[in-house]
């Protein structure tokens, strides 16, 4: 899924249009808050972003990807007013992968686009891990049991990655908190269990997989737990 955040309607309606009419799935919004909640329901493929938004601007918020340990990989194309060449060196020294100037065409920005995710596919790696049915690709933000997609929120998705990937290794509740929510949180570690029991319901019969070390916190023990 591409996530393109722009406040102008028509520009934005136009752009999710364009992009879904040849294949490319695509979503719209027009700012910082709508995107978060867009990206915890389904990480993006890639990310089009304006700079000059109202509240919460452009540059602000691919700083705050770039700073995300499970989104600083992810590509981002600019697309701005502005034109001076400060602003793009500003854009691409905060981690932008590309960067279009309005007004532009549609099939350019289409060109465009295919060309940055050809170009960041060939940079990822095969870095699928399974465990008996259940498999999970950080580099595609894809999770699936017995071949069926899991549709994961991005801590949950989050914390199984971290999980799987230190099978049989336990993370307390502070661990994951500091891993996957960053040092900055500031809510309870209930936290942790609320995310853990909706991802076991998620899994199915893959839900036992993750163990609860009594007094401790969680651990990924496999299919054999």
């Amino acid at each position: 899924m591409i996530y393109l955040v722009e406040d102008d309607d028509s520009i934005r309606e136009l752009v999710v249009y364009t992009l879904n009419n040849v294949g490319l799935h695509a979503k719209g919004c027009s700012g910082a808050e709508e995107l978060w909640k867009m990206i915890e329901e389904e990480p993006p493929r890639l990310l089009l972003l304006d700079i000059m938004l109202p509240g919460t601007d452009g540059l602000s918020i691919l700083k705050t990807v770039r700073n995300e340990p499970t989104l600083k990989k992810l590509p981002v194309m600019m697309l701005t007013a502005k034109s001076t060449e400060y602003d793009k060196v500003v854009g691409f020294d905060l981690g932008a992968d590309d960067y279009m100037t309005k007004p532009f065409g549609m099939m350019e920005l289409v060109a465009r686009v295919k060309a940055l995710l050809r170009r960041t596919s060939k940079e990822e790696v095969n870095d699928e891990i399974c465990q008996g049915s259940l498999c999970l690709s950080e580099s595609r933000h894809e999770a699936s049991f017995r071949g069926e997609k899991l549709h994961l929120t991005l801590k949950e998705f989050s914390i199984l990655a971290l999980l799987m990937k230190n099978k049989d290794k336990v993370f307390t509740r502070d661990q994951l908190l500091n891993t996957i929510w960053g040092y900055e949180f500031d809510g309870e570690n209930r936290t942790v269990d609320v995310h853990i029991r909706s991802l076991r319901q998620k899994l199915g019969e893959a839900g036992d997989y993750i163990e609860t070390v009594r007094g401790i916190g969680y651990k990924f023990g496999g299919e054999n737990a």
